[in-house]
């Protein structure tokens, strides 16, 4: 049966009784014992939670864009743009557009670096052209696979690391995109692949000479593959032989003159001496690091 509570003996969950409602419950039931309260855990404040789901809940497409649209600052109207390739270059492809269609730039042309590059940005109506036509490019924007302290890149597991090249050669000013995950000490050291497209005739051979240079560094080249067992086809009909690297290339400068050595190499992933600047996102934040 319940205990019926005096009037004025108003209790609140969690809230110890004050000595005069304790007497009263004691004159009602002479066995009761004065309960004991500990004090409850102090919950954090949803603006506290927000801050730390901010900081540290970022996925890595989040931190590419964030990087990306930081990148896209460097643009200005009027300016010939190379527009880069991978899943990082495209968040900076769709910034151009927005910008352009808000009017806050103006008279752009894009110089895209791949058929898909092309594709996005004339979806958002980002005037086109190549580098027959526009030889000098203002400003190039793309991504990399690794960066190396002295800013030198691994480019091109998107498939696109010869028009990349040619594009970004040509540019004054080449802004890298990344996320803090592709900063290395030495090129290779990801263990990743660092592409090297070459002709398709004789292949094999190629393959095998490229895997010889980098004996050292315990090197295994492999044929790249799309849709099952078919040989990846890049956008200049060429192959692309990747190399996996067990330690980082001990010399990146006669690493990419062994290779372009070979006949039937096309080009190398190798980005060596080109970034004016690199953008990395990480969970403090934007930095840029330049020369």
């Amino acid at each position: 049966m319940a205990m019926a509570i005096p009037s004025g003996t108003a209790l609140c969950k969690g809230i110890p009784p004050t000595s005069s409602q304790f007497n009263k419950l004691r004159a009602l039931n002479p066995n009761a014992h004065r309960p004991q309260f500990y004090p409850t855990r102090k919950r954090p404040s949803r603006l506290s939670a927000r801050a730390t789901m901010s900081s540290s809940a970022l996925t890595q497409d989040e931190l590419k864009k964030m990087a990306a649209e930081k990148a896209v600052e460097y643009a200005e109207s009027g300016m010939v743009l190379g527009l880069g390739t991978g899943s990082t270059a495209a968040f900076a492809v769709a910034r151009i557009g927005e910008l352009m269609k808000e009017g806050k730039l103006r008279d752009i042309v894009g110089i895209p670096t791949s058929k898909r590059t092309a594709e996005q940005a004339a979806s958002l109506g980002i005037p086109l052209s190549v580098l027959d036509e526009h030889p000098k490019i203002d400003l190039a924007i793309d991504g990399a696979d690794e960066v190396d302290p002295e800013l030198n890149l691994v480019k091109g597991r998107g498939g696109a690391l010869l028009r990349e090249k040619m594009v970004e050669a040509a540019s004054a000013k080449f802004v890298v995109v990344v996320d803090e995950s592709k900063l290395v000490s030495g090129l290779g050291g990801s263990g990743l692949a660092m592409p090297v497209e070459v002709v398709p005739f004789c292949w094999k051979y190629n393959a095998s000479r490229l895997q010889a240079l980098f004996q050292a560094e315990g090197c295994e080249a492999k044929l790249r593959l799309s849709d099952g067992d078919k040989p990846y086809v890049t956008d200049n009909s060429n192959y692309i032989v990747d190399l996996y690297f067990k330690s980082p290339i001990k010399d990146s400068r006669a690493a990419a003159k062994a290779i372009l050595d070979l006949e039937g190499v096309v080009e190398h992933g190798l980005f060596l001496d080109m970034a004016s600047a690199v953008i990395i996102a990480g969970a403090e934040g934007v930095s840029v690091k330049t020369k």
